[in-house]
């Protein structure tokens, strides 16, 4: 398969049942499982694959096997070197190959944790999920037990995805949390994580939020060895996140403002121009729902798979897009309309980006950021907001429209690189909130949800934070899209 042609056909033929899920070498990239792509041509052919979360570009080296629901890639990142694997499977065909991976890990770990704790006990290990308990099947999970203590085991097979790697820590403390409440020993005394080598960043980062009385012991394992390896925190916890200096993201707003002014004129209440992170390109939303982006003076336009390039002769279908987008992305539309329920935590955040004070009345209205610092990969699918009070403390905004066991841990992985950056700092540095002297005071994070999607783990998850962090769970109305009112206001104790 040498031609753009022909790679267009493979990806046509997976995309077509509508489901796909993406792994970029071996792990699955969780927030591209609504993908939608573009493939532009040329002898090193450019594939877009972009969610209403997520955004992902790779050059196309050569195709390594291509099935009717399945393609493996060569593909080049840019800047790097080395050539990476990209797969692309419909939903189904991955699930069988995923469970019985899961379960063949779950007796491989049988193994090394007899072998690891000779004078404990393993009671248990199993993979199924007990939705009820909020308990995925993700992972193999068990407890170990010697004399009247017990422990908590969850660990994660080798070639899990990403996003499930980094969640690790909500389920294990949700496991530790339902052993204790069974009494299965006298004392549950901790948790004990197990995790594919080279992939503990995330959560060991997460772990330095814990309460000091809080037990959590971090292994590293490998297919290949008959141990797993204890792993300190402190010392695979540091991860990066870029600051990049304010100037740049108005000089890129700056260059497209003549198509800026043209695309928003054609809906101003609705439209907002945004720097996409990651990237040197602007995007245009519609109620948080992106429909156009700026590159290199380019414009290309459309919901589909497949975007235009904007013309001189394709300027009404530009609008034609804008008129059906208004009619359709409305406060009182249909809810089982897709254009409705689509980008839903955006259309919230362009809702709280035009009024913060609504979520807090001290937030200043002038200065409030979108994913502000960008993590380093640049592909983070979590919402979050920056803001200041009035009097120059830092404010978290973490914002959720579904239920979600992992917004606690989400909000504090953002608030530690916020704090991070803080200290440092870098705000000042890199032309942030200009005109305030920022107070060295923790940062307040905000969860914001309507009432009646704050997940029932939410509450168990910020006992285990430290009391450093200052926590307020904010439930908004139900029906936010007409306007946002503040139901109930709660301060974590």
């Amino acid at each position: 398969m040498d031609s753009s042609n022909e790679l267009e056909d493979a990806l046509a033929s997976v995309f077509a049942g509508g489901n796909v899920e993406i792994r970029e070498d071996g792990r699955r990239l969780a927030a591209l499982e609504d993908a939608q792509y573009e493939l532009r041509g040329g002898p090193k052919p450019l594939l877009h694959l972009w969610s209403g979360e997520s955004t992902l570009a790779r050059r196309v080296l050569r195709v390594v096997e291509a099935g009717a629901d399945h393609l493996r890639l060569e593909v080049q990142r840019f800047g790097r070197n080395r050539p990476g694997r990209l797969e692309i499977f419909r939903r189904s065909y991955a699930r069988a190959k995923e469970q019985r991976a899961r379960e063949g890990f779950a007796e491989r770990i049988k193994e090394v944790l007899a072998r690891q704790f000779p004078d404990e006990t393993l009671e248990s290990i199993i993979t199924a999920p007990d939705l009820e308990h909020t308990l995925s099947g993700s992972y193999a999970r068990g407890w170990m037990r010697r004399g009247q203590e017990a422990w908590a085991v969850v660990g994660a097979a080798p070639g899990e995805d990403v996003a499930q790697i980094d969640a690790a820590l909500t389920c294990g403390l949700i496991w530790l949390e339902y052993l204790r409440e069974r009494a299965v020993a006298p004392i549950v005394a901790g948790l004990r994580l197990i995790l594919p080598v080279g992939s503990c960043g995330t959560v060991a980062h997460r772990m330095s939020a814990l309460g000091s009385g809080v037990a959590v012991e971090l292994y590293q394992w490998t297919e290949d060895e008959p141990f797993a390896r204890r792993v300190d925190p402190a010392d695979v916890g540091n991860i990066t996140s870029r600051l990049a200096p304010r100037r740049q993201a108005e000089q890129l707003l700056g260059e497209a403002a003549e198509m800026d002014a043209r695309i928003r004129g054609l809906a101003p209440e609705a439209i907002d121009a945004v720097v996409v992170p990651g990237t040197k390109q602007v995007g245009w939303r519609f109620r948080g729902l992106e429909f156009a982006r700026w590159s290199n003076g380019e414009v290309r336009f459309g919901l589909g798979t497949g975007r235009k390039l904007l013309s001189g002769k394709n300027g009404r279908e530009l609008e034609r897009l804008v008129g059906d987008l208004a009619a359709r992305r409305q406060a009182g539309g249909d809810p089982r309309d897709e254009l409705f329920r689509a980008a839903r935590e955006r259309w919230l955040e362009t809702l709280v980006l035009a009024e913060p004070t609504r979520i807090e009345p001290r937030l200043d209205p002038l200065q409030i950021y979108s994913q502000v610092p960008a993590f380093s990969a640049g592909d983070r699918g979590v919402l979050d907001l920056l803001g200041v009070t009035r009097e120059g403390r830092l404010a978290v905004v973490e914002l959720k429209v579904e239920e979600d066991p992992q917004l606690v841990f989400q909000a504090v992985d953002y608030w530690l690189r916020v704090n991070w950056h803080l200290r440092q700092g870098d705000f000042e540095r890199y032309g942030y909130f200009q005109g305030k002297t920022l107070d060295s005071a923790p940062p307040l994070l905000y969860l914001v949800a309507p009432c009646l999607r704050f997940h029932s783990v939410t509450g168990l998850l910020l006992r285990y934070l430290a009391s450093e962090i200052p926590v307020c769970r904010i439930g908004l109305n139900e029906d936010w899209r007409h306007g946002l009112q503040v139901i109930e206001r709660e301060w974590r104790a």
